[in-house]
């Protein structure tokens, strides 16, 4: 027989971890808010931040306490259900021919049903190498460009590079 939790449930440690967070997040906040300080902003934050993560902490009690009867559990753990009969059964037991069926195909194969990409065109075997045509790009100026930069009172000439792209 299953125990019974009274008061806070199954998960007392994040109850109590979640009422931490709140009360501590809380406090820095009521800090940042009402104490004059020149970082207040910062404090105002981290409050409001902790006390958002302590949202994990009440999710984790809540779902912790929630009861489930077993007979909705039959599915989840593996337990068989005992009335096969009606149009559930009938779908029950199609579903799980055709998805035995899909496993089995993926298991002969190798994983991989077909070769084709998404185009249409067959990929090649991955031990195959392929030729790809590479070119540089030169420039058709032979003239250097260079710039005079007069900063306070002083020019600096900054020659033209192979990575700008506009005009000098």
């Amino acid at each position: 027989m299953e125990p019974v939790y009274r008061g806070l449930g199954r998960c007392v440690c994040c109850f109590w971890l979640a009422v931490a967070f709140d009360f501590v997040g809380l406090l820095i906040l009521l800090i940042g808010v009402f104490v004059d300080v020149f970082f207040y902003d910062l404090l105002i934050y981290a409050g409001a931040i902790v006390i958002f993560l302590s949202l994990i902490w009440w999710v984790f009690w809540y779902s912790g306490n929630i009861e489930v009867p077993p007979a909705e559990l039959e599915d989840d753990v593996g337990l068989l259900k005992k009335d096969k009969g009606g149009l559930s059964g009938v779908v029950r037991r199609f579903s799980s021919r055709v998805s035995s069926g899909i496993r089995k195909s993926f298991r002969r194969n190798g994983g991989r049903s077909s070769t084709r990409t998404a185009a249409g065109s067959t990929a090649a075997p991955q031990g195959e190498q392929v030729d790809v045509a590479m070119a540089t790009i030169a420039s058709h100026e032979d003239t250097p460009h260079t710039t005079v930069s007069s900063v306070a009172g002083c020019d600096v000439v900054i020659p033209h590079t192979a990575t700008e792209t506009s005009p000098t």
